[in-house]
């Protein structure tokens, strides 16, 4: 039985192209029950089947991104209806924790927005008993920038607009900024609220990140997983985010795409054009950009290119990953990462993931990386 725990506060919510009818949405349930049982869409179940369970089955704890946490509900309900002996316990405690969490050696692996940096890097090596940490993009979905305004479900955004509504200088709906791309909508003379996690996270660095490159003076802060100026209104975790901007009138935040429900969203200005967000427009980003430099043969953690004009890019892509040990001191542990995070990255995890969450699957390129460093995961003794 999967016992996924949530911090944040608020119920997850639908994705507009993914819709939480069956799998998700008993995960759900069972993030805010803390170990319900959740149903199984009979086909990612089936699919599971193939996976390579461990003998006498055991349990697996992880921490971290509460991005990842709907994906997370569809993996272990698949996996668990596979490997009935084995339980997978993740407490979607936001990505800064989950890294915490596991340098600390109180869980087996992390979920993170963020791939590790080079002092986390170091700290998590000593607690793999010197050997290698990784970082694995196994979940990519779009960062939406979603708003909540009575009778508008979609605006076109450029990218130094949302600098400038997050930087809090513009402050009104009707701005001339907002209207010239967005002619044939009738703005309210409405004050903007932005809202931003106040949680550490990576769904922060990430967004960050993207306005520090894209937005140019508009955004004058560096890439930080923590918000960098005094919120107008914050809220922890994806879903408390979501809960913000349902509450009131001119909220506008940004979000893991999978927890969107029916606010309104923003196509980002890319180039000459606007792109809204999907995993196909996702994906392209991700394509496009390369790993980071400095990675070794087993880590890929990737430098996306926010700056791109490929037209059917979107450019706030949130890459998680799963950070884990190449060795690890308890042979059952090795045995249950390797298990589980193969499926994970395995061609029926990534369509479990995307099914349910509207997530981009990872392209086989990508998934040959990652099971050739899986394969490698091992126990020191």
């Amino acid at each position: 039985m999967t016992k996924v725990h949530r911090k944040d506060t608020g119920a997850v919510k639908l994705s507009k192209y993914g819709q939480f009818a069956g799998l998700a949405l008993a995960g759900s349930l069972a993030l805010s029950a803390c170990g319900s049982d959740q149903a199984v869409d009979p086909k990612h179940a089936a699919d599971a089947r193939n996976v390579d369970c461990v003998d006498g089955g055991g349990t697996l704890s992880g921490a971290g991104s509460s991005a990842q946490e709907n994906a997370v509900a569809a993996w272990t309900a698949a996996y668990e209806g596979a490997c009935g002996d084995t339980t997978i316990n993740y407490d979607a405690v936001g990505s800064g924790a989950g890294r915490s969490q596991f340098i600390d050696g109180a869980v087996t692996f992390a979920g993170s927005d963020a791939a590790l940096d080079k002092k986390e890097t170091e700290q998590a090596t000593e607690r793999c008993k010197g050997s290698e940490v990784v970082n694995l993009p196994a979940y990519i979905s779009p960062i939406a920038v979603a708003f909540n305004l009575d009778g508008i479900d979609s605006l076109n955004l450029k990218p130094e607009v949302i600098g400038d509504i997050f930087n809090q200088k513009i402050t009104k709906w009707n701005d001339e900024k907002i209207a010239a791309d967005n002619p044939d909508v009738e703005l309210p003379d409405t004050k903007i609220v932005p809202v931003n996690r106040s949680d550490e996270s990576g769904t922060t660095e990430n967004f960050t990140a993207y306005l520090a490159e894209a937005a140019g003076d508009a955004w004058p802060h560096e890439a930080d997983g923590n918000w960098p100026i005094k919120p107008a209104e914050a809220a922890q975790g994806s879903s408390g985010v979501v809960s913000a901007i349902q509450g009131g009138q001119g909220t506008i935040g940004y979000v893991d795409a999978s927890h969107v429900g029916g606010l309104g969203t923003a196509s980002v200005g890319v180039g000459d054009g606007f792109v809204a967000y999907s995993p196909e427009a996702a994906a392209a980003i991700v394509d496009a950009s390369p790993e980071r430099e400095g990675n070794t043969e087993n880590d890929h953690a990737i430098e996306l290119d926010y700056l791109t004009k490929e037209s059917s890019a979107y450019p706030i892509v949130l890459v998680s990953y799963e950070i884990a040990c190449m060795e690890y001191e308890d042979k059952k542990n090795a045995e249950l990462v390797k298990s589980f995070l193969s499926y994970v990255v395995s061609e029926a995890g990534q369509q479990a993931s995307s099914d349910e969450t509207g997530s981009a699957p990872i392209s086989s390129e990508t998934r040959d990386k990652l099971q050739a460093t899986i394969d490698k995961i091992g126990a020191s003794a």
